[in-house]
């Protein structure tokens, strides 16, 4: 049954002679400096014996935890992620025996001070039974970066449509539909695809003198938005 005047009538996916639509897409690809540096820290003991090798790397957690700490502001967030104490087995006669025990504490420290972080890095790798891997740059997920990103593509699907309507002689009428297709490069969780990494392992013994502090140069954050956008414009004169 067709509707009838008191019933709204169906939306036109296309619009109408009378009220034509245009639909385009607007992109935004901007290249900001990072916001936060993570880097990844694990902290080793061995020992033949698991009361001592579990000492040994309580021992060692908290001096790489008191050194992290000692930054104070520069460090915005640390946390203690697997620890784990395992036996090192070895051939006897028919069977087995345990030769050593393992321990491992892995730590993540999230910096934004850059300068502070290449100070870090190395007092941390200069430390015995100490890895660390990274840094991974990145953008806090509420960065003004995305905003500014998302505000471009509007902008940009905007200008788009006007110019197209220009073409034919006619102005936009109306917005009809904005829909966000996603942000190509949405925040990672850590430690998803490393930017510029920079993996250090130490064991030597402490020296007298300290090592030089590393230069780590940020890497630039590439963030990309996009929306499609439709609008009604006048009738065009053909």
């Amino acid at each position: 049954m067709a509707p009838t005047a008191e019933e709204p009538q169906p939306a036109l996916p296309y619009g109408t002679p009378d009220s034509p639509r245009i639909a385009v897409r607007g992109e935004a690809r901007l290249e900001v400096d990072p916001e936060i540096a993570r880097i990844g820290i694990t902290v080793t003991a061995r020992g033949t014996d698991r009361r001592d090798a579990l000492t040994d790397l309580t021992r060692r957690n908290t001096t790489a935890l008191d050194l992290v700490k000692s930054y104070g502001d520069a460090v915005e967030h640390v946390e203690t992620g697997a620890f784990s104490i395992s036996p090192e087995l070895t051939k006897h006669g028919r069977g087995e025996r345990i030769r050593a025990y393992h321990g491992r504490v892995h730590i993540t420290a999230e910096l934004t001070d850059f300068t502070a972080l290449g100070e870090l890095t190395t007092r941390l790798a200069d430390l015995d039974l100490t890895r660390v891997d990274g840094p991974w740059w990145a953008l806090r997920p509420d960065s003004p970066s995305y905003r500014r990103a998302r505000r471009q593509a509007v902008h940009e699907a905007v200008q788009r449509a006007r110019e197209y309507a220009e073409a034919l002689g006619t102005t936009l009428s109306a917005l009809v539909e904005l829909a966000d297709i996603g942000a190509e490069n949405a925040p990672p969780a850590y430690p998803a695809a490393p930017g510029r990494a920079m993996r250090s392992m130490a064991y030597a013994a402490d020296t007298a003198e300290e090592a030089a502090p590393l230069d780590l140069e940020p890497q630039r954050q590439r963030v990309y938005a996009q929306v499609n956008a439709r609008f009604t414009m006048a009738p065009p004169q053909l």
